[in-house]
Formats: C-alpha cells, structure tokens, sequence
C-alpha cells in the first residue's frame, strides 16, 4: 500500500485533524467562559492557533502521501498565521488597554469634580 491508504499515514493525520478540531473547540469554548476580553483574547488565539497546526501538518502529510514527495505549500499558510496572529493580538490588546485607561481616567475626573 502506497499514500493515504497506509494506515501509517492514515492515522496520524486522523489523530492531527481530531487533535485540531478539538484544540480550537477549546479555545472557542474559552470566548464563550471567560470573563475579560484579555482572557478570551489569550484562550481564543492559543487554541486556534495550535488547532491551525495540527490541521496543516496532517495537510503536508496528506499532500506529500499522495504525491509520494514532500509537499510543502500549506507551510506557507503557517508562516503566514506565525506572522499575523500575533500582531493582530498585540494591536486588540493595546486597544482594549487603552479603553480601559480612558475610562479609569473618565471616572477619577468625574469624582473630583463632584
């Protein structure tokens, strides 16, 4: 047996895609639960993001399975999340941060007024 049918290919991209799935099931669970945007914003971007891992590394293998060549085009796809992610977090954190220290700053010159 050659490719996808090899169960020694078969399954462990079986367990990557349910390693995946249940990776980002967790961190969406954890933007339902969590209390503050901080949090939800560290549960959300951990599970996605190694969800997102294990679904492209079980898609290299599939890819270089069926061509019988190491097939690394979804790698791209990862370096580009690795490049992305974390600034898009960064920029949402500064912004949550600041709205915060507005609205400190509002109500302490609201009691001083009074």
């Amino acid at each position: 047996m050659t490719g996808i049918e090899s169960p020694w290919v078969a399954v462990p991209v079986v367990l990557l895609l349910v390693a995946g799935g249940l990776l980002t099931l967790v961190g969406s669970l954890g933007l339902v639960r969590l209390p503050s945007f901080q949090a939800r914003m560290h549960g959300v971007s951990m599970g996605s993001t190694l969800g997102l891992g294990c679904i492209i590394i079980a898609s290299v293998v599939v890819s270089s399975a069926m061509a019988q060549r190491f097939v690394p085009h979804a790698l791209l796809i990862t370096v580009f999340v690795v490049i992305t992610a974390p600034a898009t977090a960064i920029m949402l954190m500064r912004a949550s941060l600041y709205r915060a220290r507005a609205k400190s700053a509002a109500g302490r010159g609201a009691e001083t007024e009074g």
